[in-house]
């Protein structure tokens, strides 16, 4: 929002935030005096203030400057506050301002990380996994240093906030944290020399050109794709406009009986993300006019969506069935076939060729910072 409504983005740091005690009392809210309209007392102003709160680091920023002060200043008579000016640099992601947008980067997180793992002058390489490759449970001997693999695969993780191209890989590797094998730690070696040859990735979110009015979802499952269960992997990815928002790469609960199954199991998953998206942009004032779309190369599981007969092979996942039909038929949810060649989940679920997963980064607004 920030990045495309061209709003000014601060950095605040609460001082000594850990000497505030534990609050035992409940807390009762109200509209501060003064913002009740006594004719409308249901309506609020129309200036906007977003306030993002982690610990005792905030980033504020919203379409009223005078507003944003004003807060500041109340902050700062309850907490030793310190303003930190614009924001640069948040938990590790910096924020690159551009003329077209704004730019997240973890290029200093990731070269700490490769330092630490002496990693640094590794040879990079395209893909952070093999292609069409998965991980084997007991393939081979046992690594020699758990407490490296599962500290390094940790950080890996944190860094899928801004480079979902190497979720999936992150999300194979997260799976052999109680016993890795030394095959597992060659998989979280290829991610760091993927890294290598990308230090400079980041996502670009862009500014006033781009469409803003539009929730657009893609929603993947690789059937049976894990050879030590089965179970199927859920990936998806949603963009607000052309932004990027929110994506997953994630193994499902159980085993799917069918592709169909595992499709219609993503789109469940997918569904509920979008439900909870749109619940936070009305809060932050948001107004999409129109439902979302949600793309799915799998034309059984998109018929399952319309269709009002439980059919016997499919009344196991009868939860999920009507979940996503009442959505579709409340027109809250559209959703639409898009071919396998522009589905861009698919970066989420396997392993791709290089040509292919170059492409993908470039559909996640994913780009070189200078």
């Amino acid at each position: 929002m920030a990045a495309h409504f061209g709003w000014n983005l601060r950095q605040l740091d609460v001082k000594n935030a850990f000497l505030h005690g534990v609050l035992q009392e409940e807390v009762y809210m109200s509209q501060p005096p003064g913002f009740i309209d006594p004719q409308h007392s249901d309506y609020i102003d129309s200036f906007v203030v977003v306030l993002l709160l982690y610990v005792d680091d905030i980033i504020i920023t919203g379409n009223a400057p005078t507003l944003i002060s004003d807060v500041i200043s109340a902050l700062t008579k309850e907490f030793d506050i310190k303003d930190l000016g614009p924001l640069h640099f948040f938990l590790g992601i910096q924020i690159i301002s551009q003329n077209d947008g704004l730019v997240l980067s973890q290029a200093k997180y990731v070269k700490d990380l490769l330092t630490k793992t002496a990693m640094l002058d590794s040879k990079p390489c395209s893909t952070p996994c093999l292609p069409y490759n998965r991980l084997v449970l007991d393939d081979g001997q046992p690594y020699n240093n758990p407490a490296l693999y599962r500290s390094v695969v940790g950080a890996l993780q944190y860094l899928t906030f801004t480079r979902p191209d190497i979720a999936f890989a992150v999300h194979q590797v997260c799976q052999f944290m109680q016993r890795p094998m030394e095959s597992h730690f060659s998989a979280v070696k290829r991610i760091l020399r993927y890294l290598k040859g990308t230090l400079n990735l980041g996502i670009h979110y862009g500014g006033l050109e781009v469409n803003f009015d539009t929730i657009r979802a893609f929603s993947d499952a690789d059937w049976a794709g894990d050879p030590n269960d089965r179970r199927s992997t859920t990936g998806f990815v949603v963009f607000l406009g052309s932004n990027p928002i929110s994506w997953s790469s994630k193994k499902q609960q159980i085993v799917s009986r069918s592709s169909t199954e595992a499709e219609y199991r993503a789109l469940a998953t997918t569904a509920a993300e979008l439900d909870w998206i749109r619940q936070l942009l009305t809060v932050l004032h948001l107004a999409i006019p129109s439902s979302p779309v949600l793309f799915c190369d799998n034309m059984s599981a998109i018929a399952l969506t319309s269709n009002p007969v439980l059919h016997q092979r499919t009344k196991h996942i009868e939860v999920d069935i009507h979940f996503v039909r009442e959505r579709v038929a409340k027109k809250l949810l559209q959703v639409q076939f898009v071919s396998s060649s522009e589905q861009y989940a698919d970066i989420f679920t396997k392993g791709l060729s290089t040509p292919l997963f170059q492409t993908h980064c470039r559909n996640l607004s994913l780009g070189f910072t200078s």
